[in-house]
């Protein structure tokens, strides 16, 4: 599967979990849609007032990344996107000082690890 069908299909699929979860929702949708756990992974989600979202898979033990998510995009997607004028909001990010900041703050968190073991 090429990298742009996998997109289409994670777009469809959170598509339709944010529609389910706002049906079966009360009225009083504040946080709407946050993450699902598969017997795997865990997928987190977070999507801005302008509709950008945020997803990241960990391991089933990571608690809620709400948190880590808007940092991501307040600290991170904000400076060196919004702020970088050889950034097109509408075009794929390829600014490596972008790639390179966001690596560095997920390889920082507490809940980044690798496994070891046999």
């Amino acid at each position: 599967m090429s990298k742009e069908e996998e997109f289409k299909l994670m777009y469809g699929m959170i598509f339709s979990i944010k529609s389910f979860v706002s049906r079966l929702s009360p009225t009083d949708m504040k946080d709407g849609f946050l993450n699902y756990s598969t017997s795997k992974y865990k997928l987190h989600f977070f999507e801005t007032p302008s509709g950008l979202k945020f997803i990241m898979n960990t391991d089933l033990s990571v608690g809620s990344m709400k948190d880590v998510l808007h940092q991501m995009f307040s600290s991170i997607y904000v400076e060196y996107v919004v702020k970088n004028p050889l950034c097109s909001l509408d075009q794929p990010i390829t600014s490596e000082l972008f790639k390179n900041k966001l690596d560095e703050y997920v390889r920082g968190l507490p809940q980044f690890g690798t496994k070891t073991g046999s």
